[in-house]
């Protein structure tokens, strides 16, 4: 059964970063075949009350964004796909020093629910931290 939260970055986005994970923090049980991360951590596993190491991929629940967000500008090594937002996280990570890009295509970003590509309401955008994050993540637009 899918919630509201099961929307997974489609495989291109991969392709086109061309950079491994050594996590992924918001992963469905089992992980997603797709997304090149070596270990994942699920809803049962509670990404937030486990340790996150090494390189992190990042699409966590957009229904509760803050916390992943706030972990992730603690971690500051990985990318994030994140909603935009008026929140205080947004806020947070726009006034960091994190690489951002907004992924503008036609038609809108697209994700992959159950099993097929949907759209989602709000705008995307994806930030990173570390050097090789940042260079992935220019495989995709422009860098601010």
């Amino acid at each position: 059964m899918s919630t509201s939260d099961d929307y997974y970055t489609p495989p291109e986005v991969f392709e086109a970063l061309n950079i491994s994970f050594d996590l992924d923090v918001s992963a469905p049980a089992g992980g997603v075949d797709w997304i090149p991360a070596a270990h994942h951590y699920s809803i049962e596993d509670d990404a937030l009350k486990q340790t996150w190491f090494g390189r992190v991929w990042m699409n966590p629940p957009f229904s509760n964004s803050a916390p992943f967000a706030d972990r992730f500008l603690e971690h500051r090594n990985g990318i994030a796909l994140l909603p935009t937002s008026r929140a205080r996280w947004f806020g947070r990570l726009w006034d960091s020093d994190a690489a951002i890009v907004h992924p503008v295509s036609k038609p809108m970003f697209q994700f992959i629910k159950d099993g097929k590509r949907a759209n989602i309401y709000m705008p995307v955008i994806l930030a990173a931290f570390g050097d090789d994050c940042v260079r992935a993540l220019s495989n995709l637009g422009r860098v601010r």
